[in-house]
């Protein structure tokens, strides 16, 4: 197969930079990108090499174990041929690895898997004879590594002696707690020095001191999970375990026999909700054949076992390719640049465009229409780009250049800077796009919620002439409806109904439909708290307006501007005359919550999102969508994200678990 000349050359530039920044993670101790993004440029470039196999060179890094041996230590031969696992991402390339591993046996029937947590740390390999360690080392690049005996021995929890005379040689996984990391790094910060990125960094660069004390001073864990060679060697991976632990090798309690697909997944999923809840780092689970004379036909490859695969968990962060940028109009008429790009998966779902926020932002990142970027999702929700892989850019690449026009805003399309800001706007905001756009807001599902009134249908009658501002809504018939393109008799009758019932409106809802600048539907809850009605919007002080929660006084000014506008003033007074606006009920104040600040990420119990934060604001707490040393607490559910782990960083009370649900009763 002719293989394209730009897939040669994006093999090659990826080769480079995942072995670069392999050398650089198992040499230096140093991550330039997240282990998750780098997983995804080995995922790309596998990918690559499986569709045109004369890519793939015998040093790719798909093909060969990463490491070596530093300066200052003792090289070791290893006794036994030391391997990495080869990672998988989801159910379907666990049915593919599991449908591999039957063909390779010749068999039909499913084989047992012994699956355990793949714990994010250094791997040791430890010698022993008759029943004394003799030696430890690292993996290296698998046939020689570093001679780490004594700083290995600084752990306390390796057994120096076994409770049996035996020779044998055993892997394990050296790892830091997290509590012992945050210890670290908060003594880095104080003394002025660069913190660590992860734990596995950490550990790295503990066990390869010259000077064991420091070693000593790290509080290193080990788990082992592996025999290597042994003259007593039982015949499954669960046995092996077995031994393990009466050896006196300190052993993970996460590990289980599987006989099924569905238990192995069954076990992943149990590990992902499990990992926040850890006191070490895991980033996926280990399923291993568990007959080891099966695992012995399997064999393995240039790099890995075929026996045994790593699960990672879903990414939270993966690169990609920036295919185009173009331009979103918001109903206030702020321009927001999109990034659209080559379709890839992220915390369980696929993503193909990312916002960019703004000018600055695009300028900050110097991200180019062919980079390969990193992104995550932001407040576990929205895609956004976080970095570019500026060593994988495209030649030809050229710097964005901000436009002076974009046609979503309608009449010329001209755009203009917003004094004081990094955002762009329309300047017609009377143009006949952004009429429809705030009209077809006010009816959307956050606000006045008309089943029916979407953007093309909006945009029908005001081409028609029927509709002009909010209240002309409340005036339509079923005449004036009928006859409109997707309209007759029933339909027009449906819609004029659904228009009346939505006139009883709760202020929050309201306030949300009248496109201020800035109120979203957190900011509009906290305003109507403090209104005793609609029609004291036109009164409201800024100062009064300062000094709520997610107001603050860029806010404040928004709201300012947009009642001192006469339009909006008269268009306000207008719809008012056709509603009936219901204002909150008073908040509990003798409860926990009441007045605090609260995050919320995850699956909270049987509750869904908006469930979660409804029963939170009754009882008094303030949401907010980003944690800060201001939030009071996070609650944390099932696939808490990255809300969760920026709350542990700067030590935000979390509430998980059952703790987390008994909030919300």
């Amino acid at each position: 197969m002719a293989v394209p000349k730009r897939i040669q050359e994006r093999a090659k530039k990826l080769r480079e930079e995942v072995a670069r920044l392999r050398d650089l993670y198992h040499q230096e101790d140093q991550s330039e990108i997240s282990d998750e993004a780098l997983d995804s440029l080995k995922r790309e470039l596998a990918g690559i090499e499986e569709q045109y196999p004369s890519l793939r060179t015998s040093d790719s890094p798909t093909q060969t174990v990463a490491g070596g041996v530093r300066r200052g230590f003792t090289k070791v031969t290893h006794a036994v041929r030391q391997w990495s696992f080869n990672d998988i991402f989801s159910e379907e390339d666990l049915v593919a690895f599991n449908d591999r591993t039957k063909r390779f046996l010749g068999i039909d029937t499913q084989p047992a898997y012994f699956v355990e947590e793949k714990v994010d740390g250094v791997k040791v390999i430890l010698t022993y004879q008759g029943g004394e360690l003799v030696t430890a080392a690292t993996r290296g690049n698998g046939v020689v590594g570093e001679d780490i005996t004594e700083n290995i021995l600084t752990i306390s929890s390796v057994p120096r002696t076994l409770k049996k005379s035996i020779d044998i040689i055993v892997e394990g996984e050296v790892y830091l707690s997290e509590k012992e990391f945050d210890r670290i790094n908060r003594q880095q910060d104080r003394d002025g020095q660069e913190v660590y990125a992860n734990p596995r960094n950490l550990v790295a660069g503990s066990l390869r001191q010259l000077d064991p004390s420091v070693t000593a001073s790290r509080k290193l864990q080990v788990f082992i999970y592996d025999v290597a060679q042994s003259s007593e060697h039982p015949g499954t991976q669960e046995k092996e375990m077995r031994l393990l632990r009466s050896l006196g090798f300190p052993v993970s309690d996460h590990s289980v026999h599987c006989k099924t697909l569905d238990d192995v997944l069954s076990f992943w999923q149990d590990r992902e909700r499990a990992r926040k809840t850890l006191q070490y780092w895991i980033d996926g689970v280990v399923i291993k054949v568990d007959d080891r004379g099966q695992q012995d036909q399997l064999g393995y490859t240039g790099k890995a076992p075929r026996y045994a695969v790593a699960l990672k968990f879903p990414a939270e962060q993966v690169t990609t390719v920036l295919e185009s940028i173009d331009f979103q109009v918001g109903r206030t008429g702020v321009v927001t640049p999109v990034a659209h790009l080559r379709p890839v998966s992220i915390a369980g779902t696929t993503v193909s465009r990312a916002t960019l926020h703004n000018e600055d932002q695009i300028q900050r990142l110097d991200v180019r229409i062919g980079d390969t970027v990193i992104i995550q999702k932001a407040g576990d929700i929205i895609p956004e780009i976080v970095s570019v892989v500026k060593n994988l850019r495209p030649k030809a690449a050229k710097k964005f250049v901000w436009p002076k026009k974009v046609a979503g805003c309608g009449g010329d399309g001209s755009i203009e800077r917003v004094s004081g800001s990094a955002a762009w706007r329309c300047v017609d905001q009377d143009s006949f796009d952004l009429l429809v756009r705030r009209l077809s807001h006010f009816t959307s599902k956050g606000a006045l919620d008309i089943e029916g009134l979407g953007g093309k249908t909006v945009s029908r009658f005001v081409t028609a002439g029927l509709v002009q501002e909010w209240a002309d809504f409340f005036t339509l018939s079923a005449d004036d409806v009928s006859g409109l393109e997707g309209f007759q008799d029933k339909s027009a009758q449906n819609l004029i109904s659904a228009i009346a019932d939505a006139q009883t409106v709760p202020l929050p809802r309201l306030l949300f439909g009248l496109s201020i600048d800035g109120v979203g539907e957190e900011v509009a809850r906290s305003l109507a708290q403090h209104l005793v009605s609609a029609e004291a919007l036109l009164t409201v002080k800024k100062e009064e307006m300062e000094s709520l929660h997610g107001v603050g006084s860029a806010l404040a000014d928004s709201v300012v501007s947009w009642r001192d506008n006469a339009r909006n003033r008269s268009m306000l007074r207008n719809v008012l005359k056709h509603l009936s606006v219901t204002v909150p009920e008073a908040v509990q104040t003798n409860h926990r919550l009441s007045g605090k600040r609260v995050v919320v990420t995850g699956k909270i119990g049987t509750f869904d999102r908006d469930e979660v934060k409804q029963i939170l604001r009754s009882h008094g707490a303030l949401i907010s969508e980003s944690v800060s040393k201001e939030t009071d607490y996070v609650l944390a559910g099932d696939r808490a994200g990255s809300k969760l782990r920026k709350a542990e960083e700067i030590g935000v009370s979390i509430l998980r678990g059952k703790e987390a649900e008994a909030m919300l009763a």
